[in-house]
């Protein structure tokens, strides 16, 4: 229980810390006119130079294991970053990366993707197998997938956006939360999978990785 609350703590710093950026940032109204123009936004550029590399310039990884970027919510992405910086999620490149990150680092590069749009797959090359995409549908309802993560799979706010997601990522995502070795801000997504099958969670990982529209662009 110790660890759990330890947890918990640790999420409610992370939601404190995303909620304080718009406070922080909220233009001012009335008073003296407006000083100089803001300096230009540098975290398209570092996020060029430091994350593009694995995940891609748009925010889509061609490099098996490692999640599209493109499409998620901001607040989702300056969750993961804290937990990464924490040390409660574990991945030797994200958290050497994550723990040279200040506050504001957490808000700009979150912000950045946040303005990164859905990106389609590539092209397969064969059609969805039909019978396996409607197992999918049924299991994302079944197992109330759509109610967190919405009926298009796009996610919003702290919750992610699974609609093209590399298949590879949503597997090992899935099983992770299964085990109990990937941690999430709250017990809801180890509690939804704790009864779903290893075979299920390969199809739900199928499904939203193909789902239809995903490449439609939107969000």
């Amino acid at each position: 229980m110790k660890g759990l609350g330890r947890f918990a703590l640790c999420t409610l710093t992370a939601v404190a810390l995303v909620a304080s950026a718009g406070a922080q940032t909220k233009p001012r109204s009335g008073g003296k006119a407006a000083g100089p123009p803001a300096p230009p936004n540098p975290y398209p550029l570092r996020f060029a130079t430091l994350c593009a590399a694995c995940h891609g310039a748009n925010g889509r990884s061609d490099m098996p294991g490692t999640p599209v970027l493109a499409g998620q919510p901001s607040f989702y992405a300056a969750t993961q970053l804290f937990l990464f910086r924490e040390g409660r999620r574990s991945n030797e490149a994200m958290t050497a990366v994550a723990k040279t990150l200040t506050d504001n680092d957490l808000r700009g590069f979150s912000d950045f993707i946040g303005t990164l749009p859905p990106v389609p797959a590539p092209a397969p090359a064969t059609s969805p197998d039909a019978t396996r995409m409607r197992k999918g549908a049924e299991l994302a309802q079944k197992h109330k997938c759509v109610f967190c993560h919405g009926a298009d799979l796009s996610g919003g706010q702290q919750v992610p956006r699974l609609a093209g997601q590399r298949e590879d990522y949503l597997q090992m995502s899935l099983q992770g939360f299964k085990s109990g070795k990937r941690p999430g801000y709250t017990m809801a997504m180890s509690e939804a999978v704790s009864q779903v099958s290893p075979e299920e969670l390969d199809t739900l990982a199928y499904y939203a990785a193909r789902f239809p529209g995903a490449t439609t662009g939107g969000k």
